[in-house]
């Protein structure tokens, strides 16, 4: 299973959704590791892109990270 979030720091999120302090989702199911991260100008373009990726067929997720924006 994939997820896709956004933060302003990556390990941090990622931490507190290993030790149940995000949310309920990911409570339910610990993360495993960080498979890839981009940045982006501003926190609209990121949640713009995210909408993207959590739109794409489970295949085509991680062909995401291959492309620039």
């Amino acid at each position: 299973m994939y997820y896709a979030g956004t933060a302003i720091d990556v390990e941090q999120r990622f931490f507190q959704h290993l030790f149940g302090l995000g949310a309920k989702f990911t409570r339910a199911r610990p993360p495993v590791r960080v498979l890839a991260a981009r940045c982006y100008a501003d926190k609209g373009a990121a949640l713009r892109a995210e909408i993207r990726v959590k739109a794409l067929p489970r295949a085509r997720k991680l062909s995401f990270f291959d492309a620039e924006d």
